[in-house]
């Protein structure tokens, strides 16, 4: 936890939606001094791991994990929506509180050998952050964590996620 970081997230009241207060990273993203602390902060448990991959989840999970994965030394894939990648594609359907979404990612970026970790900015429900594990479970490459911004603790992303090693920087 680094709540100094805490500052840098703007709440935001009934956004998207009535009811959901929105947790907005770009004031973090806009100070360099933070964004650069966050990303360190958010790599550094991995940093002895032999990361040779960061994954990082459609849209702003792409902001975080590309920085990770130049500070690792690693490449960077992107996990998206369906229809948005113009290759070949490994694809995870999951379910949603109300209905269901799925991601993909390009088949021909993972295999056995890799050393993966996975970057999102906020653990919620954990349904993504799952569907992703399963996704790069697909490809026979080892998944070796998950780094995560922000976790709201009021959810039940963490508990979903407990049989995976996650890091998560703030919670609220």
């Amino acid at each position: 936890m680094d709540a100094a970081l805490k500052p840098f997230v703007r709440e935001i009241s009934n956004f998207p939606k009535a009811g959901i207060s929105f947790k907005d990273i770009t004031p973090l993203l806009a100070d360099a001094a933070a964004f650069r602390r966050a990303m360190e902060a958010m790599s550094a448990p991995f940093a002895a791991d032999r990361i040779t991959h960061v994954v990082g989840i459609e849209s702003r999970g792409f902001i975080l994990a590309a920085p990770i994965a130049l500070h690792l030394g690693a490449g960077f894939i992107p996990v998206r929506k369906p229809g948005k990648l113009p290759h070949a594609v490994e694809r995870v359907d999951y379910t949603l509180e109300y209905g269901t979404d799925a991601l993909e990612m390009h088949r021909d970026t993972l295999q056995w050998g890799h050393r993966v970790l996975i970057v999102d900015d906020v653990l919620a429900t954990g349904g993504t952050l799952k569907a992703t594990c399963d996704l790069i479970a697909l490809t026979g490459a080892d998944l070796v964590g998950c780094s995560v911004l922000i976790a709201l603790a009021d959810l039940p992303g963490l508990t979903v996620m407990r049989h995976h090693r996650v890091h998560t920087l703030l919670r609220f």
